[in-house]
Parts: structure tokens; C-alpha cells; sequence
């Protein structure tokens, strides 16, 4: 029983981190900084605009396998892998 539960904590820690980097990269940087991050230029757009159109996306797919690699780890751990 205490394995199940070890297993649900380190699961939902590593959840509250994506929320966390999901809620930096489309809230923070796509709306509370854009005025700072407007100032440095990449490719020719404004970062804060590029930020808001294309690297929120970037970081939400980077995300993605970030969370997948970090659960597979988890499963292996706890032996809950799918068999």
C-alpha cells in the first residue's frame, strides 16, 4: 500500500511541475512579459510575440516527451509498466 501511495505523490509532483511550466510559458511569457521580452528580436520577430505564436508550442511539445520520459522512469521504478 505504501508503494501505491509513494507512486500517486511522485505522480502528481511531476504533474504540479507541468502545470507550473505550462502556466510560466503561456501565461507569463505569453501575456506578463511580453513587454520585456519584445525588446530582444529572433529571426527578425519580436520575442515576446514569437514567444506567444510559436515557442509556447515548442515548449508544450517539449513538455509532452519531458512528462512521457519521467513517467516511463516512474513505471519502471514501481514496476507498473505495462506488460
Amino acid at each position: 500500500m505504501e508503494n501505491k501511495e509513494t507512486y500517486w505523490s511522485e505522480n502528481i509532483r511531476i504533474i504540479l511541475i507541468c502545470l507550473a511550466i505550462w502556466f510560466v510559458v503561456s501565461f507569463g511569457f505569453g501575456l506578463l512579459l511580453v513587454e520585456p521580452l519584445n525588446a530582444i528580436s529572433l529571426g527578425g520577430y519580436k520575442l515576446g510575440f514569437w514567444f506567444a505564436q510559436q515557442g509556447a508550442i515548442y515548449a508544450f511539445l517539449g513538455l509532452i516527451f519531458w512528462y512521457g520520459h519521467k513517467m516511463n522512469k516512474l513505471d519502471i521504478k514501481y514496476d507498473t509498466e505495462s506488460k
